[in-house]
């Protein structure tokens, strides 16, 4: 009997210290966690009724942020390879390629895109473009391509969407449009080709490089200095099977870049050299894709499909070439690297800068020490 008065005395205790109190509702002190950690709270007002405080929520304050240019943390754009295909050879690469041979195996392409969209995002926002259903667009997913979101403008909600040089690539700014436009952005479309940020890279500020005479036209550069208050430093590009500037320039930090000068006159190069820390790099590194990098806070992302190749081949030592260059560059720099293995977007003449659009810079705002 004593036992049981016992266990009744212990429950009623818990029922009473478990049970809401007359004087306020919920736990105490409670504000929505994820409102703390955005670092903006929503406010509310008390009313007394019969003797229970209740909390009334007003009106929402104003957002910190409208888009994800505007967060202060990295933000991409990718996109599943659910239209990728290697139909229309619309490039050197693909060219050089039998049908047979360009033939991606989507099961490998699937895995390798998974493995570079889980690295990116542990670090940053990644927004996934939408691919219509049926959409015979085979290169949607190289999103560095499909137009450049312009972050030194003070509202930062301006987008610029491509207008396609490569005849299979045409319908990818219509769906750009959509989007950028379902975000609430700005968005403008030249009327002179143009290739996204792939052709045109942020250095800092207003200041950027644009490439042209392949796949961009100058006309465009003039047309935005004019529009959007840039400075533009031009640079005409001809080697055909390097055709987008992020085969040939990559600014890695704020104030140094990596350039292929042996590609561009001397004039060009040095106007780069008055704005900017100038990494020189060969030709044969660009081949093998060392400025087709993308930028994380404390690291650079690069294509190496080095396990795919035979040691002791010719192919094999350039890969390694590139890969020790960068390597030491990102070691200066206080950065790590790390490879993926992206060859099957290699049979449509891409790597890994292609797959990825900015949607803001932040990942160039943190500081490095070596």
């Amino acid at each position: 009997m004593k036992t049981m008065k016992t266990r009744l005395r212990r429950r009623q205790i818990f029922m009473r210290e478990t049970s809401p109190r007359k004087t306020q509702m919920g736990p105490k002190n409670s504000v929505n966690d994820f409102d703390k950690l955005l670092g903006f709270t929503i406010p509310t007002t008390k009313t007394v009724r019969d003797g229970y405080e209740r909390r009334q929520t007003q009106p929402a304050a104003a957002l910190p942020w409208l888009n994800p240019t505007q967060l202060e943390r990295p933000a991409f754009l990718l996109n599943f390879p659910f239209s990728y295909s290697t139909e229309c050879p619309n490039n050197p690469w693909m060219q050089d390629l039998p049908p047979d041979r360009r033939q991606p195996d989507f099961k490998r392409a699937t895995i390798q895109f998974l493995e570079l969209y889980r690295t990116i995002c542990a670090e940053a926002l990644v927004y996934l473009l939408p691919t219509p259903r049926g959409a015979k667009l085979q290169d949607l997913m190289y999103t560095a391509n499909l137009g450049i979101v312009l972050e030194h403008l003070p509202g930062r909600n301006t987008v610029v969407v491509s207008n396609f040089m490569s005849e299979p690539r045409r319908g990818e700014a219509e769906i750009g449009i959509a989007f950028f436009r379902a975000m609430g952005y700005d968005v403008h479309v030249p009327q002179t080709k143009f290739e996204g940020e792939a052709e045109l890279k942020h250095l800092y500020d207003n200041l950027y490089i644009g490439g042209y005479g392949i796949r961009s036209e100058r006309e465009t550069y003039d047309w935005m200095e004019r529009t959007f208050d840039m400075r533009i430093i031009k640079v005409r590009e001809t080697e055909p099977y390097l055709y987008h500037l992020d085969c040939t320039v990559f600014p890695i930090t704020n104030e140094n870049t990596l350039v292929c000068t042996e590609l561009f006159e001397s004039n060009e190069v040095q106007e780069i050299e008055k704005v900017t820390n100038v990494i020189d790099v060969s030709v044969d590194d660009c081949f093998s894709g060392i400025c087709n990098s993308v930028r994380l806070p404390k690291m650079v992302l690069n294509s190496s499909h080095i396990h795919d190749l035979k040691a002791g081949t010719e192919d094999y030592q350039h890969e390694v070439q590139k890969n020790r260059k960068l390597e030491d560059i990102a070691a200066n720099l206080a950065l790590e690297i790390s490879y993926f293995n992206l060859s099957e977007y290699h049979k449509s003449g891409a790597l890994l800068s292609c797959m990825v659009m900015h949607l803001n810079r932040h990942p160039y705002k943190i500081a490095l020490t070596a």
